[in-house]
């Protein structure tokens, strides 16, 4: 990297048009890139490994989630505390916050691995594998967490790299890991037949061998933030302000947690196995909308933290306004495709007819509301990029614990596997409701 201060300064000067664009484009076509792998990883699973695998898989999306919830709640907070602190110019700060990251990534990935190795086989029954999945979630759950670490340091610092004004780096880190698995899975699946375990070899190593590659691009010297001797101490400003913004997509993710508990619970209880594996692709197709619009949701934040720290309110509404509006056209994007191609779409996964007639269920009753949720999620990544996680995590909470799991508790008693989607459908209907309100009084906190 060269030296690079006048990249941050730009968020505060470049039209915001073209700063969307030089952040989100790579961002997106990153988060893209993220998603089209797990897409193709369940792909390899599904026809590699057989249905029930699929089902293995998305029994392990509670712990993933939980993983994700500890890793975000240090690396968003940080990534935004760090956009804030250089629109004050607060550069030695930023450096120290460099140094935080790594430290706290490494503590949290280690014990987070420590802790639940030991008792895996139970977590796992506990949430929803049953005596034929068992073994599939066990073995690519094992490993992911032999491995925990490098995961949580590569999303760590490559979420700093893209706030620290380099979104084309951050691109190109998430592009090579998601190159390196899309070669190396079948090589472990097929070619060493290593199964379900294979495919998780296969992520932890693409993480490793680009996470050296983040650690070299932070060494160099002229850059304004980079390794250096007094920045690993834990301080208590930065680590509690990482937290404190944090705490929104820890919840969120801590919540999945519980949802996708709940929801492979009442599948298993309505539907069976194979309507958990009829989850498990619903949730890698709507991935594909969702990261999307999370990449356009990571290049806005850089743009809307620091233009919020410098005071220039104008330009945080201007990018506001531009990201729900692109965010609105992906998920409605998203919805045509799959309402007029379900069937086609849920056969990509797998050729299990009852399966995949599970699956077209749960994507047209997900998807009818997403038109919708882009706006949703835009707002949600706007409070954390301007330091309020509080009105995040009302939203977040509200949506997938007040109303969500009251509805998944009693609807599926009553209309089986359908109340599963249909309880989906409802809570995002709501939390949309919600978000058009805490944003409104947001705006006339602002006006008066």
């Amino acid at each position: 990297m060269k030296k690079n201060e006048s990249a941050p300064v730009t968020l505060g000067t470049e039209s915001i048009g073209k700063l969307l664009k030089q952040y989100a484009i790579p961002a997106i076509i990153a988060m893209t890139a993220s998603s089209l792998y797990n897409i193709t990883d369940s792909i390899f699973i599904g026809h590699g490994v057989g249905p029930l695998a699929l089902s293995g898989l998305a029994i392990t999306f509670p712990l993933m989630n939980l993983a994700a919830a500890f890793g975000s709640l240090v690396g968003v907070g940080a990534s935004t505390l760090l956009s804030i602190r250089m629109g004050q110019k607060d550069y030695e700060t930023a450096n120290h916050i460099l140094g935080n990251v790594f430290s706290l990534n490494l503590i949290m990935g280690v014990l987070i691995s420590l802790i639940t190795i030991p008792f895996l086989e139970p977590i796992l029954l506990f949430f929803g594998a049953s005596p034929a999945t068992l073994h599939y979630s066990y073995d690519f759950m094992f490993v992911i967490l032999l491995g925990n670490v490098f995961t949580h340091m590569y999303f760590g610092l490559n979420a700093l790299l893209r706030s620290a004004g380099n979104p084309q780096r951050a691109m190109v880190a998430t592009i090579y890991t998601v190159l390196i698995n899309i070669v190396l899975n079948p090589l472990f699946i097929f070619g060493f037949g290593w199964g379900i375990r294979g495919a998780a070899i296969a992520t932890i190593i693409s993480q490793a061998i680009v996470l050296g590659w983040l650690v070299h691009t932070f060494n160099d010297k002229n850059y304004f933030i980079h390794w250096k001797r007094g920045i690993y101490k834990l301080k208590r400003q930065i680590v509690s302000d990482s937290f404190a913004i944090g705490m929104a997509p820890f919840l969120m993710n801590a919540a999945g947690c519980l949802i996708v508990i709940i929801v492979n619970q009442q599948l298993l209880k309505h539907g069976g196995d194979l309507a958990v594996g009829a989850y498990g692709i619903v949730v890698r197709v709507a991935f594909l909308f969702i990261m999307i619009v999370m990449g356009l949701n990571q290049g806005m934040q850089p743009i809307a933290g620091y233009n919020y720290g410098a005071k220039l309110y104008d330009r945080v509404t201007e990018v506001l306004k531009k990201s729900i509006f692109y965010a609105t056209l992906i998920m409605t994007a998203g919805t045509v495709l799959v309402e007029l191609f379900p069937h086609a779409v849920a056969s990509i996964f797998t050729t299990e007819e009852n399966l995949v007639n599970i699956a077209v269920t749960g994507l047209r009753w997900v998807f009818a509301i997403y038109p919708l949720i882009g706006f949703q999620m835009v707002c949600s990544a706007f409070f954390q990029s301007i330091g309020k996680p509080k009105k995040s995590i009302i939203l977040a909470m509200s949506r997938q614990v007040l109303i969500l799991i009251p509805i998944l508790l009693i609807l599926p008693n009553y209309l089986g596997v359908t109340g599963v989607w249909e309880s989906m459908f409802i809570s995002d209907a709501f939390s949309v409701v919600l978000a058009g309100v805490l944003l409104w009084t947001e705006f006339r906190t602002h006006k008066n």
